[in-house]
């Protein structure tokens, strides 16, 4: 597990235990009541953290690398799931992948942005930073699920669409613009989660849902607090003020009224306990379809739009 700053003296205790744990088993000395003590303290101790976590310090915990990510969801979450490829128009993209399966029976189209785990399926992935034929294969993953009337679930996890010389020949911003809309104009439910970095357009060009929710320590925002503070302050070293300043946090955009509800993550965040992350998603993707369904064309339309035209009126 990488290590984030605020967790040292969590994790020199985790090391301490990991070592009694070796002498333990090499040898006949009791140590099991040291053991409980130490466990009891890291759990006070994680408590007492992640209770008071700054904007910054969730920026960094939505960035862990050991989060749960897409491909984990699917596996866990999807039965008989079929990844489906490329854009009809120039190629495949590997960072915004996505599919058909079920979900607790359900036929549903699924789709999200997959960052990788290690440094050549990151490689391969581009980070989870998505191309304009992966946004042009999400338009035509909704067109199919409008056409066979299934639900659609986004799961969001991007730093931003690729800024790439060849991303903007290739119609970047519009690929984007075009995927709001079909989000906009699909006639059947859409859900989105955000699982840990919805970075600028990349994260909204599938996050335009009818319900969208967050994880308690996830982070959504027009720009990075690296980019804000860059602009406003010519110098990155100001992204903890950016990070509070942009209300990126799941508790601010709830507060807003931006995101619909915020999951709640175990003690410690996802990357220590992913699969119970990932059930805890399950089951708020399980109210909102079970809230949507059954859906009428015209109503959905016209409350998501609603939904969207209100934000930010008094």
């Amino acid at each position: 597990m990488s290590q984030l700053e605020f967790e040292k003296p969590i994790l020199e205790l985790e090391g301490k235990i990991a070592e009694l744990q070796k002498v333990d088993n090499d040898s006949s000395l009791n140590i099991d009541d040291e053991i409980s003590r130490m466990q009891n303290k890291i759990g006070r101790l994680l408590n007492e953290t992640y209770s008071k976590l700054s904007p910054a310090q969730k920026v960094q915990v939505a960035r862990h690398q050991d989060r749960p990510h897409f491909l984990q969801y699917v596996a866990e979450l999807i039965s008989d799931f079929t990844p489906l490829a490329g854009d009809r128009n120039f190629a495949e993209d590997n960072a915004l992948l996505g599919g058909l399966g079920r979900f607790q029976g359900r036929s549903v189209v699924v789709m999200g942005h997959e960052r990788g785990h290690d440094t050549e399926s990151r490689l391969f992935h581009n980070f989870g930073m998505a191309r304009p034929e992966g946004y042009r294969k999400a338009q035509r993953l909704m067109k199919m699920a409008d056409q066979f009337q299934m639900p659609i679930i986004t799961l969001v996890d991007t730093a931003g669409a690729y800024p790439g010389r060849g991303a903007e020949e290739r119609g970047q911003a519009e690929a984007i613009a075009r995927s709001i809309e079909a989000c906009l104009n699909v006639k059947v439910p859409i859900i989105s989660v955000i699982i840990g970095e919805g970075g600028s357009g990349g994260a909204i060009a599938i996050a335009t849902a009818d319900k969208v929710y967050m994880l308690e320590h996830s982070i959504y925002s027009v720009i990075s607090p690296e980019g804000c503070a860059s602009i406003l302050w010519r110098s990155a070293s100001h992204a903890s003020d950016a990070a509070s300043a942009l209300k990126l946090t799941a508790q601010d955009l709830h507060n807003l009224k931006i995101i619909d509800g915020i999951i709640k993550e175990p003690v410690g965040g996802a990357h220590r306990t992913p699969v119970e992350t990932i059930h805890n998603v399950g089951k708020q993707i399980e109210a909102a379809l079970n809230e949507l369904t059954p859906w009428q064309a015209d109503k959905v339309i016209a409350a998501r739009r609603a939904k969207y035209l209100k934000m930010g009126r008094a």
